[in-house]
């Protein structure tokens, strides 16, 4: 690929981004779907594709994007709801696991959110009933993660389709 090509430099940071968006989801550095997006709208709005396709493949990668953006926190809010878990043991556990991050990198922010979850549990219901509340926040905050990475995934099979069809 010659450098001199702006079209060809484009899609190559295009994808660089749009795969560095589907690994930010499951490695908690980079805004994963965000970067996702933001790659297909570099490609769109730069890139040397035509007008018609590019702009297609902007609409549906934005409709991906929003949608798992919503069920991402819709889905995992009612379980916690249902579950009867508080917003003040979800937002210990954010707090503590963006300290964790910064003390243990990469699995601190794991480990914090699990303690921050479990603390606020164990002052509220007690240690009996604090690890399971815990894992239902848990098993809800992997969910989100889950409907993140299915919506990042989705955005780059619709970029790729777009790069087939121009």
């Amino acid at each position: 690929m010659d450098l001199s090509d702006t079209g060809g430099s484009i899609t190559l940071i295009a994808g660089i981004a749009v795969a560095l968006g589907v690994v930010g989801v499951v490695i908690p550095v980079l805004p994963g779907l965000l970067l996702s997006w933001c790659g297909v709208a570099l490609w769109a709005f730069l890139g040397d594709a035509p007008g018609a396709v590019k702009w297609v493949v902007l609409v549906l990668a934005t409709l991906v994007a929003v949608l798992g953006a919503l069920v991402k926190y819709l889905v995992p809010g009612k379980r916690l709801k249902d579950a009867g878990i508080p917003n003040a043991a979800l937002f210990a556990g954010g707090v503590l696991g963006l300290v964790g991050f910064f003390v243990v990198p990469v699995i601190g922010l794991i480990l914090g959110f699990v303690l921050g979850v479990y603390l606020v549990e164990h002052l509220r219901v007690g240690a009996a009933q604090a690890w399971p509340s815990t894992r239902k926040a848990l098993g809800a905050a992997g969910m989100s993660m889950l409907i993140e990475f299915t919506a990042a995934l989705g955005v780059a099979v619709v970029w790729v389709l777009g790069l087939l069809l121009s």
